[in-house]
């Protein structure tokens, strides 16, 4: 038997059999991913979409995902690939080369997204196709739950420019019975994102109704981003849906409590905090942190207006807006 240190579960493999996440095996004395170069399927986004608003806003993104997942999250609003190993799922085949290929094909692509389900259980395939991608002037996105192993995780965000990463709460209780997990290596991995040289960071909590919802948990999060990540690290508030599984809840998150969680963000310094899966015009907003001038105006995924110059600059005061946005 071998260990797999792809993430903090450290599953003992045997020869043939797969670990946790149902998509890593032991073969020939090696732990190897079993889909690797198989997709459930290409698709164009907006880059807004996975969320990520302040890279490259307004240009689409290449998102591809496979199956499996090393969590359990019993709201998981993917299921039905993340929590499946269905191999009759993964249509398509697509090798590093032929990604990087049909990204730089299209004038319209500016990067390339591993999402859908957790792009770290297949990191092999993700890291190739980054790489390939990079030689092609082409962006990556990982949009991740951020649980790697400590020796992998420095190798696979090494291999991307920019990332979107799911908090999923900020308790441990949370973790362990609504995911399956633990929360310290995901903080590990935001303080080791938070510090890395041109990478950009941007996080996602989805709230849930009486379960990581409370005004105490949310100023304990946003104070925790505050205080070890920055005040510049975009920060999306979204909107539950029941879904999964087995839904934790019934109910939909409310749009206030998605409103107060805004607020109480921007109260401990968050300079940049949006709200997601509802209509919200302020929540989707970017406004600049010194005049307070609206920089970016977005209808859903749309671009209305942006305010903010090739150097990165608000054009009404000339703040420097965190992010990238020029070519």
């Amino acid at each position: 038997m071998l260990t797999c240190d792809i993430c903090p579960r450290e599953c003992l493999i045997a020869e043939g059999k797969t670990g946790f996440c149902g998509t890593r095996t032991c073969r020939n004395g090696q732990i190897v991913p079993l889909y690797y170069g198989q997709c459930t399927g290409l698709a164009v986004d907006p880059i807004e979409k996975k969320p990520l608003y302040h890279f490259y806003p307004g240009s689409k993104v290449l998102s591809l995902g496979t199956i499996g997942c090393n969590f359990a999250c019993r709201f998981c609003q993917n299921w039905t690939t993340a929590q499946s190993c269905d191999a009759t799922l993964l249509r398509q085949r697509a090798t590093p080369e032929e990604i990087a290929r049909f990204a730089t094909g299209s004038t319209a692509l500016k990067s390339v997204a591993f999402t859908y389900n957790e792009p770290i259980t297949w990191a092999e395939y993700a890291v190739d196709a980054a790489e390939c991608c990079r030689k092609n002037g082409i962006k990556t996105v990982a949009v991740s739950n951020g649980y790697i192993g400590g020796k992998q995780r420095e190798r696979f965000f090494n291999a991307m420019d920019a990332a979107n990463i799911d908090l999923k709460s900020f308790s441990e209780h949370f973790y362990r019975k609504q995911c399956g997990a633990s929360i310290e290596p995901v903080l590990k991995t935001l303080k080791y994102l938070a510090k890395k040289p041109d990478f950009h960071l941007e996080m996602t909590t989805l709230l849930i109704p009486s379960l990581n919802d409370s005004p105490q948990e949310i100023g304990a999060l946003t104070q925790w981003i505050a205080e070890e990540l920055g005040c510049e690290i975009p920060l999306h508030f979204s909107a539950y849906f029941p879904a999964g599984k087995e839904p934790p809840v019934p109910v939909c998150t409310p749009p206030q409590t998605l409103f107060r969680a805004r607020e109480a963000a921007r109260n401990a310094g968050l300079k940049y905090v949006y709200t997601g899966n509802i209509r919200d015009a302020a929540g989707q907003t970017t406004y600049c942190p010194q005049c307070r001038q609206a920089v970016i105006e977005r209808d859903g995924y749309r671009i209305l207006e942006m305010q903010i110059d090739e150097d990165g600059c608000c054009k009404f005061c000339g703040q420097t807006i965190a992010g990238q946005f020029s070519y």
